[in-house]
């Protein structure tokens, strides 16, 4: 007799809870004089002690329940406080003195759009807003709720007792089940809704993570870093707090630095972090640059959350930290409804890597259960995966209102009063070899590069284009890290439509990030249901992508290919398939030009340096003017041979002169005035005379320095120009209005670098200021001209004895370029939209999150 199939339900280990409520583990260690909150940034340098911690929040708390108690509580009979403050140690002041007051808070971004901020309020009836001078109290005039800066507060709370409040002067009594904070989800597309935490949830997750990563005797000061809006802030901030640790608060501008964040970790000594993959990915760049140094060798717990941690990045950490030296890296898995946490797995040596197919998100916390099952609500046997649902302690007590109602359901499986209720997740789980496997999403939500995406807005955009018959979005790629959005459609028969139509054609209606590949189709393959077959899609787009000799798609056409030649067209053909997708406009042929198949200026810089990973090589000048993939096969070669320093016989590399100044501003208005990145967003305060302003302010030092380039055509006309200084000795020039704030953005993401990565004195840093082309030129010339621009600048430096070039990037084309191609090393990867200057104001806030501004540095041998 066989045994039983093993069905997948997993549960953690059962452990009591701490009785006492939260804010007494801080009041226990009221007497004490150590250091609980640190605080630092451009203006102040503050800390303050448990002592003083516990007296102002006992005040406070007071103040708060004064101005809430005649507004009441919300229709779910809750007490909220609505907090709109930066990170700094006041807004811990206000958050425990909330909890003392008998209330719960809901966290608001002084940065939040109005309608968001409208949206919470009306939603979560708050009884009072606190805000601080970084708000603006007139996005809360219409709310009806009343509102009172921090100073207020703590002005009126001086004037109160210190002690600890009694139960008349809170407005409940709190308990296990009372509601702690309100968080809301991100609502990227439908409407935002408030998840209710009750203290247990927090309780259970905080003293779970006491006994399994409990802190050292030497952990002395931990950081918060993470917005307070989203759950992973909860651990972070009072996990310290109530085991007596210091805890650092960092200001927003270090968080957004990996150069300052690593100082940070590294004066502090910092032994634990949790962070996305994408911030582990920067941190590991940044210290990637100088591996003779070791700052980091006391932050020995790394801990993963919020995306798909790959296997690809996991052995990065290992190959920079070691497998015997102690440090861990852990996968943690969850949502705000379960508390930010609910499974974990933990790798310490890179040899765990080879036992997965995926890197795991392991197994339950104490006291919580995970169940995969099937759409009739069934267990799902071991290796079969099933739909992610969980129960236990972690669980929030539900949304504001009662909303979504179909995600908390009763646990039909319940052996315990604590398992009783159930969560939907809306993943896809596999229990394999006893731990939980991340398979997808079962839903249209999505993460791609940290923004959650909704597949099915994706979907309405692309139904909406003129001649697409039908559309199906998916997304492909979501374990492994690099997701991508496909867009299968198939066209109306009137219709002449491309792909690359398509997908221009989104951009008036889609950001950036969720903008998809568009790959057009006769017609959707079926289910037996008559459903459409949605796997079947992606197999197609992976074997699109991924071809090998028995499974060539038909878009490729081998005419005319010599035989001898035959294994190095399907590698570039492959290629260029795989960069352009089903996006070419017709067949893949010798015959065919790559910008005539939808190649643009950065996708060719793609297909160069794929070709070059799988061995054979280009010059992009040879790819760039080939009129057809014949030409371009004629050219590749298997040894990469020295660089030809670009294409001298179309353009001659010479000296910046004094008769170029015409021309250069020319191309410096034509290129940054009308197609910059950075100018779009501050045009308004920008004129067309002030670059012509700028660089006549700055022409006579340009020239005396002689560090400067042009490129000239057979005729003698400049068609692009590099303006380079000296980077420690350059001129002081006077500007104003939109070019003003881009300089000061240039200067603050270069700064920093500048003055403590790269070597000091005159003479050592050539700093690539501007560079400029013909606004004339053809696709394949600007890319041919800004290489040599490159090169030329870097021959400069090389005769000018200087250590190497420093320049900024904020093309996509130019970042392409210098990284791959060039061999500049990335010292600092900045998110645009994330610059604040320093009167709080966010010139490039509408940015999207994907435009980034690369500094980049290259040596000379």
């Amino acid at each position: 007799m066989g045994s039983l199939p093993r069905v997948s339900v997993v549960t953690g280990k059962r452990v009591p809870l701490a009785a006492a409520p939260l804010t007494k583990h801080i009041e226990s260690m009221r007497a004490a004089d150590r250091t609980a909150l640190i605080y630092y940034d451009e203006t102040c340098n503050v800390r303050v002690s448990y002592a003083e911690l516990e007296g102002r929040t006992n005040a406070m708390a007071r103040a708060i329940a004064a101005h809430a108690r005649p507004t009441g509580p919300n229709r779910d009979q809750d007490y909220v406080i609505s907090v709109c403050m930066q990170p700094t140690h006041n807004t811990i002041i206000a958050l425990l003195a909330i909890w003392k007051a008998g209330a719960s808070y809901v966290p608001m971004e002084p940065s939040f759009p109005q309608g968001r901020i409208t949206h919470i309020l009306k939603d979560a009836q708050p009884s009072l807003i606190i805000y601080d001078d970084t708000a603006n109290p007139a996005m809360f005039g219409g709310s009806g709720v009343p509102a009172v800066s921090f100073e207020e507060l703590s002005l009126e709370a001086s004037a109160l007792p210190a002690d600890i409040p009694n139960e008349d002067e809170t407005l409940v009594q709190t308990d296990a089940d009372t509601i702690a904070i309100v968080l809301y989800t991100s609502g990227s597309t439908g409407i935002p809704k408030g998840v209710r935490l009750p203290y247990s949830a927090i309780c259970n997750r905080l003293w779970w993570q006491f006994r399994n990563f409990p802190y050292t005797d030497t952990e002395t000061i931990c950081v918060w870093k993470t917005a307070f809006t989203f759950v992973d802030s909860v651990c972070e901030i009072w996990g310290p707090l109530f085991h007596g640790r210091s805890l650092l608060i960092l200001p927003r501008e270090t968080t957004r630095d990996p150069q300052k964040l690593v100082r940070v970790f590294a004066d502090y000594q910092v032994q634990r972090l949790v962070l996305v993959p994408t911030l582990l990915r920067s941190i590991l760049m940044y210290l990637s640059l100088n591996t003779s140094e070791r700052p980091l060798q006391h932050l020995k717990l790394w801990v993963c959350s919020g995306e798909t941690l790959s296997k690809e990045l996991a052995l990065e950490f290992f190959r920079y930290f070691g497998d015997q030296s102690g440090y861990k890296l852990a996968n943690f898995y969850g949502s705000t409804e379960v508390m930010g946490d609910v499974t974990y797995y933990v790798l310490e040596k890179a040899g765990q890597l080879d036992i997965f197919p995926t890197i795991p998100i392991g197994a339950p916390l104490d006291n919580c259960a995970v169940y995969l099952l099937d759409e009739e609500m069934n267990p799902s046997r071991e290796s079969e995966p099933g739909e992610i649902w969980v129960s236990g302690r972690n669980l929030a007590k539900g949304y504001v209102g009662g909303q979504g109602a179909d995600k908390f359901c009763d646990n039909p499986y319940a052996a315990h009063p604590d398992f009783g209720r159930l969560y939907r997740t809306g993943d896809f789980g596999i229990l394999y070899k006893g731990v939980i496997l991340y398979e997808g999403r079962t839903d249209s939500q999505v993460k791609i590069r940290g923004h959650r995406v909704d597949l099915q807005e994706i979907e309405r955009a692309v139904s909406a284009v003129q001649g697409v018959d039908k559309a199906v979005v998916l997304c492909y790629g979501l374990a492994s890290g690099n997701p991508e959005i496909l867009a299968f459609v198939t066209i109306k028969s009137d219709a002449r439509l491309s792909g690359h139509h398509i997908e221009v054609a989104l951009k008036n209606s889609l950001t950036n990030y969720m903008i998809p590949q568009v790959i057009v189709i006769d017609k959707f393959p079926l289910l037996v249901n008559g459903k459409v077959d949605r796997q079947g899609l992606l197999k197609m787009y992976e074997n699109t992508n991924n071809n090998d000799d028995a499974d060539i798609p038909l878009e490729i056409d081998y005419t005319g290919v010599k035989p001898c030649d035959l294994e190095v067209a399907r590698v570039l053909f492959e290629t260029v398939g795989e960069v352009l997708g089903r996006a070419a406009r017709g067949a893949i042929s010798v015959k065919a030009g790559f910008y005539e198949l939808g190649g643009n200026s950065l996708n060719s810089i793609y297909t160069i340096t794929r070709l070059r990973d799988k061995g054979y090589y280009i010059e992009i000048s040879d790819f760039l003017q080939s009129n057809n993939l014949g030409e371009v096969l004629s050219h590749l070669k298997t040894n990469p041979e020295n660089s030809r320093e670009g294409d001298e016989n179309k353009f001659a590399i010479r000296p910046m002169r004094n008769d170029h100044k015409e021309r250069v501003i020319e191309m410096i208005v034509s290129s940054f005035y009308e197609k910059a990145e950075l100018e779009q967003f501050v045009k308004h305060e920008i004129s067309r005379g002030d670059y012509a302003l700028c660089i006549d302010a700055c022409w006579e030092p340009l020239l005396a320095a002689g560090l400067s380039i042009v490129l000239e055509d057979p005729s003698g006309e400049a068609k692009a120009v590099a303006l380079n200084f000296d980077a420690r000795d350059e001129p002081d020039i006077e500007l104003s209005g939109g070019l003003a704030r881009i300089m000061g953005f240039l200067e603050h993401v270069e700064g920093s670098v500048r003055d403590t990565m790269l070597p000091e004195g005159k003479g050592t840093i050539l700093h690539s200021f501007m560079m400029a082309t013909d606004s004339q030129m053809s696709p394949q010339d600007n890319v041919s001209a800004i290489r040599l621009l490159e090169l030329g600048t870097e021959r400069v430096a090389r005769e000018r004895h200087f250590r190497g070039v420093f320049t900024t990037n904020t093309s996509p084309l130019t970042q392409q370029l210098g990284t791959d191609v060039l061999g500049f090393q990335t010292l600092l990867d900045y998110q645009i939209n994330q610059y604040v200057e320093s009167n709080g104001e966010r010139p490039f806030g509408k940015a999207s999150d994907d435009m980034r501004a690369i500094v980049c540095w290259k040596p000379i041998d």
